[in-house]
């Protein structure tokens, strides 16, 4: 068997895997369904979600360590996971091949030659890495307070992996390194001990904006099968929608499209994740090179080269996606194998990161997040429309975990959980929130799915003892995501005289935590006068009546003098007719005034039992702007958002 053979076969296989993954992210216990399988391990085995968490947290989230597997792989035999088990790459792989079809030899060289925008992948990742360490500038200052000794040793390990790692490979005078390393590390102190601890945890992790395995999983997850869904209903019932699926799937499609440009654009230019398994391809034990018999230089070693790494002439080893197509189209006695380094033809192993762009690229990094939290959008500022699922840690740690793969959106069985877009600023883009207003329900009592799926600790895993506040958890209380309030200027009851009970008869919680207050009084313009009785049946003279619309068993009428009035079930646009256990002994007299009234059942909160489910808002039958919403209040989460008055504090 041919190695491009074995290589499109496991492309395949991986691809199916994954698709059938992201089918199975459906919460039940059929064989089709999450009971069991991996849904997160192409996410575990992508070394840039354990290193940005790395980064972030300072620890690593279980089941994360599975991308220690790809690093091992790649140094000891390259990209093998670039060319054989990313089922994005694969999709780049298979649009390329379709869009070069038939071309021409020269095109083909053309479109496979090495550019230098391929750099902008490595500033990507340092900006991205920056942004994710910028955490450390907390864990700096805190070990300088608690152990001088303990400051100095890690102040000492950033410097020697700032210089091995980065600049001893960018800058070749070490002086001139030694200044610039010195002048970011003293900056980077220095705000560290200017800003206050709980300023100065300013990392973000948002590497799943471009991180292919995050990217794909939240493209399939939010856009590809829900469309799937749309179109194939009739087998597939039950598709779901996502606000905002159209910027994510605007995105996939275009990443997907630029391969009839160069193939594998995305891998080549914009990876995140291709750049540092390029960075630790450069000290692969194995690659592509010439074995030392004799080239004919045809070059058609070059016309599908995925990686452009140029095998024909010195190899560029970081670049190499370890696609095998040289091997395949060589057409003389092997000239070229997968061999031990070095290789005989000669080795690129420089990236083409200049100083400028390092050092621009890091305090790219490291300004993005201060200048993000400008807003103060995780203070004072805090938006109370932004409900995290239940579970989930506080918001600045939320940021320094969640890698917008969108899982737990997936999995949640109402589609109460969405992405969410920019209105809660650009570090929340495509996180989970809870919209009460799309799905079949709001989030359910007794569901804790969203937190199992996470694969970075986001969203803590919940037993339902925790979340209904039983057993051990029982003075801690329920789990509560936020707060409803009632809009009376929007409430049936409270603004418009309409009977409505639907928000309390939906609330979940036992005992309820919408109560109602109860009242009766005059419909506005429903006094008439009578002008016959005919049985339990009152003729009326005054304003035309909405026939039917008394007769809800919520409205009574009284004549002028009753202490009480009767039960209407049926009125016409000139007659109410009462219940006939409460018809008059003696029949009103003709002119005698007739009052309409009506029993309100009014709703009203209490915050002391609300756990902030949504519920009633999803079931609310004004539509628009529902007349009862929930917001981010009184969650479990934020000890600062808590409703407290400041007598009771």
């Amino acid at each position: 068997m041919k190695i491009t053979t074995a290589r499109r076969l496991a492309q395949i296989f991986f691809f199916v895997l994954f698709v059938w993954l992201c089918l199975v992210a459906t919460v039940g216990t059929g064989w089709s369904q999450w009971r069991g399988w991996p849904i997160n391990w192409f996410l575990e085995l992508d070394p840039l979600v354990a290193l940005g968490t790395v980064l972030t947290t300072h620890s690593l989230h279980p089941g994360l360590w599975w991308g220690l597997a790809t690093v091992v792989v790649t140094i000891l035999l390259g990209r093998v996971f670039c060319g054989f088990l990313c089922p994005f790459g694969a999709i780049h792989q298979f649009i390329g091949w379709l869009g070069r079809r038939g071309g021409r030899f020269r095109d083909h060289m053309a479109a496979n030659a090495y550019r230098p925008a391929q750099v902008i992948k490595y500033y990507i990742l340092i900006a991205l890495l920056s942004a994710a360490a910028g955490n450390l500038l907390f864990f700096l200052v805190r070990a300088s307070r608690d152990s001088p000794a303990v400051a100095m040793a890690v102040i000492a390990a950033a410097v020697l992996a700032l210089f091995w790692l980065t600049l001893r490979k960018v800058i070749a005078d070490f002086r001139r390194a030694l200044l610039i390393g010195a002048g970011l590390l003293a900056a980077w102190v220095g705000l560290a001990a200017i800003l206050p601890p709980d300023q100065a945890i300013i990392a973000t992790l948002q590497t799943g904006l471009l991180d292919p395995i995050p990217l794909v999983y939240r493209s399939f997850n939010l856009a590809v099968l829900p469309i799937a869904g749309l179109a194939f209903e009739q087998w597939l019932p039950g598709s779901r929608l996502y606000a905002g699926a159209g910027l994510i799937g605007a995105v996939f499609v275009v990443f997907v499209l630029l391969n009839l440009v160069v193939p594998r654009f995305f891998c080549r230019f914009i990876c995140p994740t291709g750049a540092l398994l390029g960075v630790l391809g450069r000290g692969t034990l194995w690659t592509i090179g010439k074995t030392g018999a004799k080239c004919s230089g045809c070059s058609f070693c070059d016309v599908d080269c995925e990686g452009a790494c140029n095998p024909i002439g010195p190899i560029r080893v970081s670049e190499c996606l370890m696609c095998m197509n040289c091997l395949d189209n060589c057409p003389t006695a092997q000239p070229l194998g997968y061999l031990p380094r070095p290789a005989r033809g000669g080795e690129i192993v420089g990236h083409g990161i200049t100083r400028r762009g390092f050092v621009a690229s890091v305090a790219a990094g490291f300004a993005a997040v201060p200048l993000a939290r400008l807003g103060a959008a995780t203070g004072a500022n805090w938006s109370p429309r932004l409900i995290r699922p239940p579970g989930s840690v506080t918001e600045e740690e939320f940021l320094a975990r969640c890698l917008k793969c969108d899982e737990c959106i997936r999995v949640c069985p109402t589609n109460v959980l969405q992405p969410a877009g920019f209105a809660h600023g650009w570090e929340a883009l495509w996180t989970p929130v809870l919209n009460n207003r799309i799905g079949t329900s709001g989030c359910q009592l007794n569901c804790i799915a969203c937190g199992h799926a996470c694969p970075s600790g986001a969203i803590r895993p919940l037993t339902l003892d925790e979340r209904h506040g039983k057993g051990d958890f029982a003075a801690a209380g329920p789990l509560r995501i936020g707060l409803a309030f009632v809009d009376r200027g929007r409430c049936l009851p409270w603004a418009m005289e309409r009977p409505c009970i639907v928000c309390e008869e939906n609330c979940p919680v036992t005992p309820k935590a919408i109560y109602v207050d109860v009242i009766e009084q005059t419909v506005r313009d429903g006094a008439a006068r009578v002008a016959s009785v005919e049985g339990p049946t009152l003729r009326l003279t005054g304003p035309a009546l909405t026939p039917g619309r008394f007769a809800t068993g919520d409205f009574s009428c009284r004549i002028t003098g009753e202490k009480r009035g009767r039960k209407i079930i049926a009125n016409t646009a000139d007659s109410v007719t009462v219940d006939a256990a409460q018809t008059w002994a003696e029949p009103p007299a003709a002119g005698a005034v007739v009052e309409v009234q009506v029993r309100l059942q009014r709703p009203v909160v209490d915050p002391a039992r609300c756990i902030g489910c949504g519920i009633c808002e999803h079931e609310c039958p004004v539509s628009g702007q529902r007349a009862i919403r929930v917001t981010a209040d009184n969650e479990t989460r934020s000890p600062g958002h808590v409703l407290l008055l400041k007598a009771n504090v």
